[in-house]
């Protein structure tokens, strides 16, 4: 690899970015979420999610809970892995598109859960990027 890319990728601010952008879009949502709890409620219910307040509360805390880890480096595994569950749920409650016949809806589900797909394979390997950290750093 070229020696500058090499020194690039080793900066720990572009790690900080990967991490922040990474866990964007569920941070964004459980601010979202938190800020305008009714809304969210209002969301849920519309999914179908019952009781909505519980499931707009487990929303916000595994969102905001599993990108603070992965973004203060620390338990970084456990945050990505619970994030990467939550994620591949929302395929099957929600972005389910092999049950849907109305377009356009049903390609955007699918491409909702193309996407999601994506999302999963970067904490996968966040997953692993922090499997090969230093263990005294948790």
């Amino acid at each position: 690899m070229n020696e500058k890319i090499d020194r690039l990728l080793r900066r720990p601010v572009l790690a900080f970015v990967a991490r922040f952008a990474l866990t964007f879009p569920f941070w964004g949502s459980g601010l979202s979420k938190l800020i305008n709890f009714d809304a969210g409620v209002a969301e849920m219910a519309h999914f179908g999610l019952e009781p909505a307040v519980a499931f707009n509360l487990a929303t916000i805390v595994v969102q905001l809970g599993g990108s603070l880890l992965i973004i203060a480096n620390r338990l970084a595994w456990l945050g990505a892995g619970a994030l990467a569950v939550f994620t591949g749920l929302t395929v099957i409650l929600v972005h389910h598109f092999w049950t849907m016949t109305e377009e356009p809806f049903r390609t955007i589900a699918f491409h909702t859960a193309v996407e999601h797909v994506g999302i999963i394979g970067g904490l996968l390997a966040v997953t692993i990027l922090a499997a090969h950290r230093d263990p005294k750093r948790g």
